[in-house]
């Protein structure tokens, strides 16, 4: 295998997850235990220090027609908008026939909120179920996978470009960021929105870690992807969202100098030694202890007669359940908000969703596999607390 940003060839697997469904592939009833398995494996590239996946399940598979809408959450919807006016208040407040475009933009739920600040906007969606009910709402949506041939067919440029949790899935991922490039206005700003790799090892976030995640980024390894394609940090900023997620600010070389900000993390980042092939080993050791700890913690909850239910059934809660091994000797089901995801079943745990509003009476315990959103979660369930369910964080960001 050649790294995918670098094209070197010296990578060392530091994480192996075992063989694992496509995560985000929820299952009918007929399709319950039919469902392939691929290899799930992260590996570190010695070349410019990038973790990332040695096997891709291919993007059609993956994003053709997924469940994931971005509207669901209010806390995403929220930070979505203060991106939108941070971006406006910063860069393009008085400009006029400002225009953005959003590439993965999911059911329009970003694109909503530049809309409401004067922008033109123009999505691109590679889901056509989700393409379509952005496209109902007012989100004029292009349903395709965005690359440079692509980028060059829509034939304009644009002052704005957001890519929100969707430039580590990126297969083509030099075509994307050339396609960018050339869609960039000359003073345009490229808002890149990731899971920060140093935060998800300082969390133990190991299910983070699935087929559509291809590339795990740093700020140091994500400039060397940039550059090698011709645009440039400029700032930077870290975001809770997600239990911490970069959101960088991109443009062409030399447009923008860059800030104080960006050099401070740079300096954390290289202080805290998160780009060495040792941080990922302990990453490793520390993911094999959170897998006996859990399978022990769910072991007596059921020896002790209490129902255990999963919160959320977010893709990453798949990679946690199958790595754990945790099926319905240990969980009844996984309660969700998502309509797309009703009747359907979680890839290789097989458990069943259910809506909340399904259920009857709740757990003893909610396996809170919707972590990165635990401040919503305790919001919204205070009742259930006052009546004595746990709700339990396998990944607690706060313990970080």
């Amino acid at each position: 295998m050649y790294c995918r940003v670098c094209d070197a060839t010296e990578l060392e697997p530091v994480l192996d997850l075992g063989r694992q469904p496509w995560c985000n592939h929820f299952l009918t009833a007929e399709e319950v235990g039919r469902e392939p398995l691929y290899p799930l494996t992260l590996v570190y590239c010695h070349g410019c220090s990038t973790a990332q996946l040695d096997y891709t399940v291919a993007k059609e598979v993956m994003f053709g027609d997924h469940t994931y809408l971005s509207g669901v959450t209010r806390s995403l919807s929220a930070h979505f908008e203060e991106v939108a006016r941070q971006v406006d208040d910063a860069f393009f407040r008085e400009r006029p026939g400002k225009s953005v475009l959003d590439i993965g933009s999911n059911d329009g739920t970003q694109l909503k909120h530049f809309q409401a600040l004067g922008y033109d906007v123009l999505g691109v969606e590679s889901s056509k179920r989700t393409a379509a009910i952005a496209a109902a709402a007012g989100v004029p949506t292009v349903n395709a996978f965005f690359n440079a041939d692509l980028a060059r067919s829509l034939q304009r440029k644009f002052d704005v470009i957001n890519a929100a949790g969707v430039f580590f899935h990126l297969e083509e991922l030099h075509s994307v960021t050339e396609g960018i490039r050339e869609s960039l206005e000359h003073n345009g700003v490229f808002v890149v929105q990731f899971l920060y790799m140093k935060k998800i090892v300082e969390n133990g976030a190991f299910d983070q870690i699935y087929h559509e995640h291809l590339l795990y980024y740093n700020l140091r390894t994500l400039e060397k992807l940039l550059n090698r394609n011709g645009l440039a940090i400029f700032d930077a900023r870290l975001s809770p969202i997600h239990g911490g997620s970069i959101i960088a600010y991109v443009g062409h070389p030399g447009r923008r100098p860059p800030t104080v900000q960006l050099e401070e993390m740079r300096r954390a980042e290289d202080g805290a030694h998160a780009n060495d092939i040792d941080t990922y080993r302990e990453f490793a050791r520390r993911t094999a202890r959170m897998k006996t700890e859990n399978l022990a913690y769910l072991g007596e909850a059921r020896a002790g007669g209490k129902v255990v239910m999963g919160m959320g059934a977010p893709v990453k809660g798949n990679t946690m359940l199958n790595y754990f091994g945790v099926g319905s000797e240990l969980m009844e089901c996984l309660v969700e908000k998502n309509v797309l995801r009703k009747g359907l079943f979680a890839p290789g745990s097989h458990l069943p969703v259910l809506m909340e509003d399904e259920l009857k009476k709740p757990p003893d315990i909610y396996f809170v596999l919707a972590w990165n959103f635990k401040r919503e979660i305790l919001q919204n369930n205070q009742k259930l607390i006052g009546q004595g369910v746990e709700f339990y964080f396998p990944v607690d960001p706060d313990r970080s």
